[in-house]
């Protein structure tokens, strides 16, 4: 017998061999049919597989991300299966989860998968879900792996079992399909009761430009037919809400192909959103003591050397600058970092000057492929709300409080209700990936539990997950659709002061080493816009918003009013523009509603007598007239009040 020990620390006794399908099974028949996977003592398996010794488990169902990677892994191989019944010689390289579903990139030759060809997979992925295959894994020899894959003449799995060790090797059968996979999996395709193929995309094998471009076909299933229903709804809101159709209509940024791909240019409404969005953030940092520093687009090759940032990230980056002077290499600034540290140095600090502040909205530029491109969530120049903190140890988890005090701050600005903290810290076995003493590594992710536990956050740990140089708090923000997009981040860094060789006199008048807090609340201004226009759908808040009124006059013989009432507002500090255009007052309505400017302002006979203003606000209509004055009163209360309610 076994003891089995629940999540609830309860402890049952049960046969060796048992598998966590028949652990469900004993607890209830309605669990039995709604689990999905198991995590046995933190390792994450099939319900089918054997438990044979003592062991904490915790069983997981589709409400769990563990029970749904199991249930979309499942489904990538039936898609796969699906494929090969269709296009046979089909060659197969990855099929992994994602957020929100599955893919797998495909060879499939000479035959060309087009969108239209999707419903055919979709039916196909149908009969065989419905017949209710098995999943069965084997442990497979190198040898027989690589004979196997040999006889299929399937390349990009050959390449993938050569980097495996022997002994570490499965594979897992449903129907007629056999993949390469360590799981887990469904017990059987039963659960599998809706699906839909989304999507094709074009993917270099292991993203890597210089190789073949394979196939990638986007997929989704769920285990009930109306739970896609409704993912296909939201999905058709995400679509509305898409940033760049939405900054395309509200003429906010654009991309050349002159200029360059990944290179967003921000148009006078979009500079204006983004740069409000600059000025809040530094009347916000101006009160936690924070000091403006401005650094160059470039930097010696030499300073990322010495940071770490190219030996981690040197392939990511543009090619090097070369000088006329022979051997001298400059790089397209990737990071704001190692220029701080620089600063840092500039002149001796004692302990009473820390902590120290300095914060840049700096431009940084990292060379991402064509393929990953995507509006502005995924670009090759990015400005970074960036901070560095340099302070004592026995600074260091106030500082780290009040960053997260800056961000919530910020969020709740915007109306980001919904988040995640997680803390991110290095990979539990793997540490060849980071930089740094043990040591250190230890204090800087002791520092940011015990901010948290402080803080009263409730965070979830993510291991290898921190950066190369330190651990870190990450924020997790749900927009409108509930759609998770990292923003703020918050990271504790031992290793970058002693690789600068930063120091200050202590009060001992000996040398210490400062620790480094790197922070983005924004993450990146484009990043950052990005997910705003979405969670809005481009409904700005009024204190934010490039334009906050419409002046409409309703035929051409009020113009002369209606640059006076412009003049008036522009003069009080209300952005206002006007719309003059020989058309009829309905459809200026109309298509100023769909630019999304809070407040249209109708003038005609009666308000030009009167010196008045007809109000109408976007989704509410008519809000009755107003004295110039008296609206711009109304403006200016509506904003403090938005303001307020943020500071409380």
């Amino acid at each position: 017998m076994i003891k089995i020990t629940f999540p609830d620390q309860s402890v049952r006794e049960f046969e060796a061999g048992v598998t966590g399908l028949e652990i469900a099974q004993s607890i209830s028949s309605r669990l039995a049919k709604e689990v999905l996977s198991i995590t046995v003592n933190d390792t994450l398996m099939d319900l089918t597989r054997p438990i044979t010794t003592d062991a904490s488990i915790k069983l997981h169902k589709w409400e769990d991300e563990e029970g749904k990677h199991a249930f979309w892994h499942s489904s990538a191989h039936l898609m796969a299966e699906a494929i090969e019944a269709l296009y046979p010689g089909t060659k197969f390289g990855i099929g992994p989860t994602i957020e929100n579903g599955f893919y797998y990139d495909i060879d499939t030759g000479d035959n060309v998968i087009k969108d239209s060809d999707l419903p055919k997979i979709e039916k196909k992925f149908k009969d065989l879900a419905s017949q209710k295959l098995e999943y069965v894994r084997s442990e497979v020899s190198k040898a027989d792996a690589l004979n196997y894959f040999t006889d299929k003449n399937d390349e990009y799995k050959l390449e993938l079992i050569n980097e495996l060790e022997d002994g570490t090797i499965s594979f897992y059968k449903q129907g007629n399909f056999t993949d390469l996979c360590r799981g887990p999996h469904l017990p059987s395709t039963a659960p599998i009761k809706a699906v839909k193929l989304l999507s094709v995309a074009g993917a270099y094998w292991r993203g890597d430009e210089t190789r073949k471009q394979l196939t990638r076909i986007y997929a989704i299933s769920f285990p009930k037919a109306k739970m896609l229903e409704e993912y296909l709804v939201m999905l058709e809101e995400a679509q509305k809400r898409d940033h760049r159709k939405i900054g395309k209509e509200l003429e906010l940024f654009a991309f050349s192909q002159k200029v360059g791909q990944g290179l967003p240019l921000w148009l006078p409404k979009g500079a204006k959103l983004r740069e409000r969005l600059e000025n809040f953030l530094k009347r916000v940092q101006v009160r936690y003591g924070y000091e403006p520093v401005i650094t160059p687009h470039i930097g010696n090759k030499e300073l990322y050397v010495t940071s770490g940032h190219y030996a981690k990230y040197g392939k990511d980056s543009f090619q090097p600058i070369n000088t006329p002077a022979e051997g001298e290499e400059f790089l397209l600034k990737p990071m704001n970092c190692p220029h701080h540290c620089e600063i840092y140095k500039t002149k001796p600090r004692s302990y009473k000057d820390l902590p120290i502040r300095f914060a840049e909205f700096g431009t940084v530029y990292r060379y991402e492929q064509s393929g990953e491109l995507h509006g502005l969530t995924r670009v090759r120049g990015f400005t970074q709300d960036d901070a560095h903190l340099f302070c004592r140890p026995d600074q260091l988890k106030d500082e780290f409080k009040k960053v997260i005090d800056i961000i919530l701050y910020i969020f709740k600005a915007l109306d980001f209700k919904d988040y995640i903290t997680q803390v991110s810290l290095r990979d539990r076995e793997d540490h060849s990936k980071y930089i740094g003493s043990e040591d250190n590594w230890n204090k800087a992710e002791q520092a940011i539990i015990e901010a948290c536990e402080e803080k009263g956050m409730n965070t979830i740990i993510e291991y290898g997950e921190a950066a190369f140089y330190g651990p870190k708090l990450d924020f997790m923000v749900k927009d409108a659709l509930g759609r998770k997009w990292q923003l703020g981040t918050i990271q504790v860094d031992y290793n970058l002061p002693e690789r600068f060789e930063l120091e200050y006199i202590g009060s001992d008048n000996q040398k210490h080493r400062p620790v480094m807090i790197h922070r983005a609340p924004f993450g990146s201004m484009e990043r950052f816009v990005a997910v705003l226009i979405e969670h809005t759908a481009g409904k700005f808040p009024l204190w934010l918003t490039p334009e906050q009124v419409v002046i409409l006059p309703i035929s051409e013989k009020y113009n002369d009013y209606a640059e006076k009432v412009l003049n008036f507002l522009n003069n009080s500090d209300i952005r206002a523009v006007l719309d003059d255009r020989n058309e009829k007052i309905g459809k200026k309505i109309r298509d100023n509603e769909l630019k999304r400017i809070p407040y249209l302002l109708i003038v005609g006979e009666k308000e030009a007598e009167e010196g008045k203003i007809a109000v109408r606000k976007q989704g509410e209509g008519d809000k009755g007239t107003m004295l110039q004055q008296e609206f711009v009163d109304f403006i200016n209360q509506e904003v403090d009040k938005m303001l307020s309610e943020i500071e409380q």
